[in-house]
């Protein structure tokens, strides 16, 4: 038995309390390597499942099964097929990259900085990798603690506010799903198997009720309209590695819950309040589009822009087609590399300036070559320029919605206008034109740190673009099983 996924959970939760217990005692360099060690090693030992992944088959491959509460039938249950295989080593490699990133930043207590990161990356694995209900609500619940800590301690000004309303909005909405996840425990007689549950034959008013409970916890995490506003104050407030993980993780286990668990348990109330989801999402794509577009904060600008891809990204799976699904799925990989890739970018400028007001900048192109051109790359690919990582997802979507129906992949297709039109004005505003003031002049360009974090990121928004057949083929069979699985009435 691999006990792959186990290690990619437990090393760096290891990593991170080693660092909470012992990081006191030593300096603040020795925490930092000992983070960077800890955060290389987790993401070394989940390339096996790149390596070694069957994409022939849809079943679950690398599990691992033992008893946890056995008085309750709950196991500790590990698995990963073709939807959830990419987000485990997504999940390591962002965290290298984050602290790589609060590197000469974070001078507050980076031992404990770096320690909730490694903890927060091997909890956010667990969520990906769980096939028992128990054990995925405990890995998606404890992931709000470390985020919690992260915004709450080293985030901005009105950093309190914000991690309430993070930690208050996220919990209230998983209580339904705990509610849920109990009553499909004593509708199967006594099982948390997310995989026997998927069998479970379920009458349509138990359908409609377990999709209110499971869409208000996944449709929060998303964020989905209308329920999406504490995600830009959340960004604005969190330190720049908080934004990039929030954004290139946290976010896709609302979208994860959406195909492991609502999907396949409840197909009929799925099919039945499509129109609705499809409706949100729709309005997640152009109306946070246009409100984006008015925004004077780069962060808030780049938080709303995430609102809008997760749109897509509902949108995909809810048309029920392979194109749309598949899309979905590869678009939040791509996200996850190019709105890390766009927070990072403003936090470089941030950790100079100390402003993240789109006024306070111009014309930085003249002092900071470098990072222009980087940024340049990373907003075409938010803008899903063809030959990035952000086109291939979107297209996939708007295509399989036009499968769906003509109408709804218009609507779609004019995110990618409106996305162009805030992605480029900011760049425009920002790195464009005349030295604006002092401020500008005086910047230096990025530092060989700096360089190599977003180098690393440009080449995996480039490879993704150019060549997104490994990620299409992990996921073609698992996606064709679950539209199959979902096609099939569960109605007793």
């Amino acid at each position: 038995m691999s006990n792959t996924l186990s290690l990619a959970i437990w090393l760096p939760i290891a990593f991170g309390l080693l660092l909470l217990i012992a990081g006191r005692q030593q300096n603040a360099g020795v925490t930092r390597w000992i983070a960077l060690v800890g955060a290389v090693i987790s993401f070394l030992v989940t390339l096996p499942l790149i390596t070694d992944f069957d994409t022939s088959t849809a079943a679950m491959q690398f599990v691992e099964k033992a008893p946890w509460i056995e008085r309750f039938n709950v196991f500790y249950h590990l698995g990963v097929d073709g939807i959830s295989m990419w987000f485990v080593p997504l999940t390591a490699f962002i965290t290298v990259i984050v602290v790589l990133a609060g590197w000469e930043v974070v001078e507050d207590r980076p031992h404990m900085y770096n320690g909730a990161f490694l903890i927060l990356s091997g909890l956010m694995v667990g969520v990906f990798a769980a096939l028992d209900g128990m054990l995925f609500y405990v890995f998606f619940e404890a992931t709000l603690i470390p985020m919690y800590i992260i915004i709450g301690v080293w985030g901005g000004p009105r950093r309190v506010y914000a991690a309430f309303k993070f930690f208050l909005y996220t919990l209230a909405g998983s209580l339904l799903m705990l509610i849920a996840l109990v009553y499909l425990y004593y509708k199967s007689g006594g099982s948390f198997d997310i995989l026997t549950w998927h069998k479970l034959p379920l009458a349509a008013t138990a359908q409609t009720l377990l999709f209110v409970a499971f869409f208000a916890a996944f449709a929060v995490k998303v964020p989905m309209f209308p329920v999406h506003t504490w995600l830009p104050d959340v960004h604005v407030e969190a330190p720049t590695g908080g934004s990039a993980v929030l954004a290139a993780i946290m976010l896709k286990l609302g979208c994860y819950g959406f195909l492991r668990f609502m999907l396949p348990i409840v197909p009929d109330a799925s099919h039945e309040y499509a129109p609705i989801v499809i409706t949100l999402s729709l309005i997640g794509v152009i109306y946070v589009g246009l409100v984006a577009m008015v925004q004077q904060d780069m962060k808030k600008l780049v938080a709303y822009s995430s609102i809008a891809h997760m749109g897509f990204v509902t949108l995909g799976f809810f048309i029920f087609n392979e194109l749309g699904i598949a899309g979905g799925l590869v678009q939040m990989i791509a996200h996850g590399f190019v709105s890390g890739a766009m927070f990072l970018c403003i936090g470089v400028l941030y950790d100079r300036v100390h402003s993240r007001e789109i006024a306070s900048y111009g014309g930085v192109v003249n002092t900071m070559p470098k990072l222009a051109a980087f940024a340049l790359l990373f907003s075409m690919a938010n803008c899903g320029l063809p030959g990035t990582a952000g086109f291939v997802g979107e297209w996939m979507v708007i295509l399989g919605a036009i499968e769906h129906s003509f109408l709804i992949g218009i609507l779609a297709a004019t995110a990618l206008i409106f996305g162009a039109a805030y992605t480029l004005w900011m760049y425009k505003r920002v790195y464009f034109g005349d030295v604006a003031n002092d401020d500008v002049r005086a910047l230096n360009d990025i530092n060989a740190r700096e360089f190599l974090i977003l180098a690393v990121l440009a080449v995996a928004v480039l490879w993704m673009g150019i060549q997104p057949k490994p990620f299409t083929d992990v996921m073609h069979v698992s996606v064709t099983e679950l539209i199959k699985h979902v096609n099939i009435s569960k109605l007793n």
